[in-house]
């Protein structure tokens, strides 16, 4: 058989015409690689912030140079960041293929605050009470409960476990979202407070996930509140989740409270009740939760028992300052000198000591992280002393702490009442010109 192939060779040969090179094999085109994007965060002066927190589309997190500086690939929609000792913000790209340098500017912020629990923030006696207080003396944030210290989530929250358990039968905020957009309208640093492993209607409703006693019982602490296991997932996830919630509503920071186990001889957990166990579930906590947080950019806090700076061990509550760190913006260790009732070294009797407890903590609790000062924010006792004296806790030792805490330059103080009731006692009255200044940050739009 004779093929079209075999029979154009013969017809080439029989014109004897000038033989033509081979044409050259194709070639694939490649694409040369979009060229990367530049960004820099400042400050409001504009000087470069180093080690800055950059969140790119709302997943990849990179840290900024030396110069304040950055890269990207092209096609970002959102930046977002936020620096220790500074205010948060986001840039939206309204042309993200354009290549040109971008700068995010951060304000510097020092959060002083109350704190509010959920009938604290819904009580409209109390919450402007403490906005009457912002207004007028240096204040100018708070914390708020989003979970409170028996479990209830004062708000309608989405989060499906809430409302099976009974976390939403008081509910205090009509609108917590709005509730928080008018707080940074007047300029005030909002801290969302999370009680995490004290929960007693989620270990009500599921006893399964309750920290037991030796006989399998269901243990109840001197309140008669059921804790829940840090060693269960369901527990982390929840508490996660009303975390997120919290971001998504618009709060600055997100602070998680009793996240230790607790102190108590004696109790069982899904895994052995050994230091190294009870340390691993702490930090794991807070390092899934950052996790889940990053999108956000949102601030993540912890609070700490004070003498896990003094103790070399966990104290018996899986609390390690070196495990804590790498997962929380801020350590907010617990300086109320009531509760240090075996004293520091060189000071029995911490009531009549106020300023020492708070300055030598923070010393020794940076000098076991290696981490500057402006990573610690601490909650600072504006109660009646109930370990020793019953001393009131006036304006003068408030402003002994809060003189300690700045001094030691700390990233702001938190003043803790558990009544919801503080006075201008021992605080700086506000100048007429920054009433209206706000510490915040705006949110940018590019």
């Amino acid at each position: 058989m004779v093929t079209f192939f075999t029979m154009t060779v013969a017809l080439m040969a029989c014109n004897q015409s000038a033989p033509t090179a081979p044409s050259a094999p194709s070639v694939p085109q490649r694409t040369a690689p979009a060229a990367l994007m530049s960004g820099k965060v400042v400050d409001a002066e504009g000087k470069p912030i180093k080690g800055a927190i950059v969140t790119l589309n709302g997943s990849e997190v990179v840290l900024t140079d030396d110069h304040g500086g950055f890269t990207m690939q092209p096609g970002i929609g959102k930046v977002a960041a936020r620096a220790h000792g500074y205010s948060r913000t986001e840039l939206v790209m309204n042309d993200p293929q354009k290549g040109g340098p971008i700068e995010l500017r951060l304000k510097p912020v020092t959060p002083k605050a109350l704190y509010l629990t959920v009938y604290g923030i819904g009580s409209r006696t109390l919450r402007e009470a403490a906005l009457n207080l912002i207004e007028e003396t240096e204040l100018n944030a708070l914390v708020i409960d989003v979970k409170g210290d028996r479990g209830l989530i004062p708000y309608k929250s989405a989060v499906p476990l809430a409302g099976e358990i009974g976390a939403q039968k008081v509910i205090t905020v009509r609108d917590m979202k709005e509730t928080v957009q008018s707080l940074k309208e007047r300029g005030i640093y909002t801290t969302a407070r999370i009680v995490v492993f004290k929960d007693d209607l989620l270990g009500t409703a599921k006893p399964e996930l309750a920290v037991r006693t030796a006989n399998g019982a269901v243990w109840r602490d001197r309140e008669r509140l059921i804790w829940v296991d840090p060693s269960k997932k369901e527990v982390w996830d929840y508490a996660i989740a009303v975390a997120i919630e919290a971001a998504q509503m618009g709060f600055d920071e997100i602070q998680f409270d009793y996240v230790r186990f607790p102190d108590h001889k004696g109790l069982v957990f899904g895994v052995p009740n050994t230091e190294e166990n009870r340390v691993k579930h702490i930090a794991g906590f807070l390092a899934e939760a950052k996790k889940k947080l990053q999108p956000y950019n949102v601030f993540i806090s912890a609070d700490i028992f004070g003498y896990v700076a003094w103790n070399q061990n966990d104290t018996d509550i899986g609390q390690k300052l070196d495990a804590v760190a790498p997962s929380v913006d801020y350590i907010s260790l617990m300086l109320y000198p009531s509760g240090f009732q075996f004293g520091i070294p060189g000071y029995r009797n911490p009531v009549a000591n106020s300023g020492k407890i708070v300055y030598l903590t923070l010393e020794r609790a940076k000098e076991r992280t290696n981490l500057p000062s402006v990573r610690f924010r601490p909650w600072l006792q504006a109660f009646r002393d109930y370990a020793f004296d019953r001393r009131h806790f006036t304006g003068v030792q408030i402003r002994e702490q809060i003189t300690a805490a700045e001094d030691f330059g700390s990233s702001g103080w938190m003043l803790w009442n558990p009544r919801n009731i503080y006075s201008a006692d021992g605080l700086k009255k506000k100048p007429a010109s920054q009433k209206a200044e706000g510490v915040s940050g705006s949110q940018q739009k590019g």
